[in-house]
């Protein structure tokens, strides 16, 4: 069967996003210098980063399962909601999670559009159903 280009072009961002959230958890993973000055900048302790790091990687893994890509995104949603949350608070710039957020749910929408469709209620199936009631 032969992939639209729509379908790639998800797949392919959807490999990006969760290459970020690798990369951005292996920061976690390892010491480097500054890291501990950084994270309490954040008000986040030290020991804490490890299951922050495992949690990145973990809901990346769910985003790119098809049948737990909806629960993957929902979760990276929070995740990235938390991490804006965090960068408001300090004083950062705060609009980097928030990009992230919107190419998640734009990356799910490419990957497979009839499938989303069914959240938000207009999948052919449940239209049939509702106007039948």
């Amino acid at each position: 069967m032969r992939k639209s280009k729509t379908k790639i072009t998800g797949w392919g961002l959807s490999g990006v996003l969760v290459a970020f959230l690798i990369f951005s958890a292996s920061g976690k993973f390892t010491d480097w210098e500054g890291q501990e000055e950084m994270f309490t900048k954040m008000g986040w302790d030290i020991n804490v980063m490890m299951t922050i790091g495992m949690v990145e990687v973990l809901i990346g893994i769910l985003f790119l399962i098809p049948r737990l890509s909806v629960i993957g995104a929902i979760l990276v949603t929070a995740y990235l909601g938390g991490a804006t949350a965090t960068h408001v608070r300090i004083g950062d710039a705060f609009y980097f999670p928030i990009v992230l957020g919107a190419l998640v749910w734009t990356a799910l929408a490419l990957r497979n559009p009839l499938g989303l469709s069914r959240y938000h209620g207009t999948h052919p199936e449940i239209s049939q159903t509702r106007t039948l009631e």
